[in-house]
């Protein structure tokens, strides 16, 4: 079994540097002339003179909390994209709501290198569960599937039952989706008295794979790797077999910067991820994803040159994935505004080993009825379905925070 993608996998870390930065002088050039935000945000910057990491730190960080409001001034992107709508196969709508354009090119977010890595090669039947609507995780992995030539089983969310009976008829080797329901697969499979143990192999994404839910796979010996994306910029860094930490994908460059700013932090030292891609449907230049992690120190024992990071962990801002999904203060914000008996929200996110539990407080004086109605708001802004606990008056704290993650991760 060939070992590496291609061959800039095995790159001298200096060479992948000089690589990179010979190009984003182009890349900064094309934004500033096709896209009105980065104009804007770049009008003080001479492209040419980007040449290095020293040189990027100096430019602008561009928030992705920040797109929901950009994206409602600007339809639809904000004034981020670099080309005409006509240049896009597909526009997904994201929680938040954001929005997110599809390139052209089969294998638009990069997914496939990190499939690889994962073990699926040409040929392999892979059943994938994450979301084929509006937003785009669904797609994301079937994009690099069908780059290797993987044929898929478009599960998505949901439907255990008829999807167990599915994969116990066309036996796929592989699974992706979230870890979570690749487990409910499992324990319905047992439930039911179905054999689904074709699946030998799994790549998740979407939410934390706490190492005793792994060790649980590896006991039934399906082998799973894990994958770090986002509907922005698609696959950021991936596992390897070595499973010593995320290798960063090769067609971004990535910092660690202190959550709030834009300064490079130490190596080993918790950041926020800031990301710059080579994208030019779609260019985004240091990027501030949200999330914190922290660059692990050297090279992967698997042979991969690229900077690797710790994994994720935790948010930089109050923005959480539930489920695989995204929630964003300003969706809690949406639920109050339709409810105005309620006086003071705060989302709580419980829950261990990939079992999230949403539980919206509210303090308030309603009854039933009242948290009826809230539920429902909760599913249609959300698009998730969550608990509503009513508390008195003044009991929540008055911290500033909207939501509180409680989730455990050993």
């Amino acid at each position: 079994m060939t070992e590496f993608y291609d061959a800039l996998e095995t790159r001298d870390q200096a060479r992948r540097e000089s690589d990179f930065f010979a190009r984003l002088p182009g890349l900064l050039s094309h934004a500033k002339t096709h896209a009105p935000y980065w104009a804007r945000t770049l009008a003080s910057i001479d492209p040419a003179a980007v040449t290095s990491r020293q040189a990027l730190a100096k430019l602008p960080v561009t928030r992705k909390s920040e797109l929901i409001d950009l994206q409602k001034a600007e339809p639809p992107f904000g004034g981020l994209l670099a080309a005409p709508l006509s240049a896009l196969s597909r526009i997904f709508v994201s929680p938040g709501p954001i929005n997110d354009p599809e390139g052209p090119e089969i294998d638009f977010w990069g997914s496939a290198r990190g499939l690889f890595a994962a073990g699926f090669r040409k040929g392999d039947l892979v059943v994938n569960c994450l979301g084929h609507h509006l937003t785009p995780g669904g797609r994301i992995l079937e994009s690099g599937l069908m780059t290797l030539g993987c044929p898929v089983i478009p599960g998505g969310v949901g439907n255990s039952e008829q999807q167990v009976l599915a994969i116990a008829a066309l036996k796929p080797v592989g699974y992706v989706g979230t870890p979570s329901f690749l487990r409910i697969l499992l324990e319905k499979a047992a439930e039911l008295g179905v054999d689904i143990s074709s699946i030998k192999r799994a790549w998740v994404s979407g939410e934390a794979l706490p190492p005793s839910l792994r060790a649980e796979f590896d006991a039934r010996g399906i082998s799973v790797l894990q994958g770090y994306a986002s509907a922005d910029l698609g696959l950021i860094a991936y596992e390897t077999p070595a499973r010593e930490g995320l290798v960063v994908n090769e067609t971004l460059l990535m910092e660690i910067v202190r959550p709030g700013t834009g300064d490079p932090v130490a190596e080993g030292e918790v950041g926020e991820v800031v990301v710059t891609n080579l994208c030019r449907v779609y260019p985004l230049i240091r990027f501030a994803t949200g999330d914190l992690s922290a660059l692990a120190a050297g090279p992967s024992a698997c042979g991969r040159t690229n900077q690797r990071i710790k994994g994720w962990m935790g948010r930089a801002d109050q923005t959480t994935k539930v489920k695989g999904m995204f929630v964003h203060p300003q969706q809690v914000a949406e639920i109050a505004k339709r409810h105005p008996e309620l006086v003071r929200l705060r989302l709580v996110v419980s829950g261990e080993m990939g079992n999230d539990v949403m539980t919206l407080q509210a303090e308030t004086v309603g009854g039933e009825k009242l948290a009826l109605s809230v539920r429902e708001t909760m599913h249609a802004v959300l698009k998730l379905k969550g608990e509503v606990e009513f508390v008195a008056p003044g009991s929540l704290p008055n911290d500033g925070k909207v939501i509180e993650d409680q989730r455990k991760y050993d």
